[in-house]
């Protein structure tokens, strides 16, 4: 495979362009033979790039200034942590309130389909399992800092399932405004129910649902949890608030 090759799933796309955008690359990892592996790698494949290694958030931005926080790419190492976690959805808060135009991709040791997903509905524009060889790490990074996602390859079966599944159930959906766990949290909205119930019926933590009710009302632009609930009826009249 050459330089400006990247992959996406199995396929193998070219564009040299990354070479010359999005040139700064930090990885953060608690685990230090973890962080300085991955480092090296990518510093290996992107002769270019400027690879720096934090073991925490706070380290990173404690070592930024203001021309360090603009087009940056972030491996954010979240280990056995679910992408829900409280702790990783603090930590990609930090990254974006010190770099907000930062792309961030985030490995962990999970891949099953919910945890991918959990990940895209967080804003990351990616993520890698650690079951993943070292030069797909390197590919994927590439892929985020030319504009695009990353998703692994063994998770599409599986999060199809999933996507599926949950669009046959809920209308908001199938229509493709929302994912299926997105979709779920609004039914609840316009119900009337509270964060906690929510969280308790979807099997989530509260957190997460605060994640989700700050997307959703994002998408739609709404004000307002009174305003989602009315304008979704209003789009979809056959599923009327009780």
């Amino acid at each position: 495979m050459t330089f400006d090759q990247y992959v996406v799933g199995d396929a193998i796309v070219s564009d040299a362009s990354i070479v010359n955008r999005w040139d700064s690359i930090v990885v953060i990892e608690l685990r230090n033979i973890v962080l300085e592996c991955v480092a090296s790698c990518l510093q290996a494949r992107w002769p270019s790039g400027r690879i720096a290694a934090f073991a925490s958030v706070i380290d990173w931005m404690a070592s930024i200034s203001d021309d360090d926080a603009g087009d940056v790419l972030i491996m954010l190492g979240i280990g056995g942590r679910r992408a829900s976690d409280d702790v990783v959805m603090n930590a990609m808060s930090q990254l974006r309130e010190a770099a907000p135009g930062c792309r961030i991709v985030l490995m962990g040791d999970e891949e099953d389909a919910p945890q991918i997903l959990e990940a895209l509905d967080l804003g990351a524009r990616g993520y890698v399992p650690t079951s993943a060889s070292l030069s797909v790490a390197v590919e994927a990074m590439k892929l985020v800092g030319v504009g695009g996602t990353y998703i692994p390859a063994s998770s599409l079966t599986s999060s199809r399932k999933l996507i599926c599944e949950g669009s046959q159930a809920n209308p908001l959906a199938m229509a493709g405004r929302f994912t299926a766990r997105q979709a779920a949290v609004v039914d609840a909205l316009r119900q009337g129910k509270a964060n906690k119930i929510i969280a308790y019926e979807l099997n989530m933590r509260e957190s997460t649902v605060k994640v989700h009710v700050r997307n959703i009302m994002r998408k739609l632009k709404a004000k307002n949890r009174t305003e989602v609930a009315f304008m979704t009826s209003a789009q979809h009249p056959s599923a009327a608030p009780c």
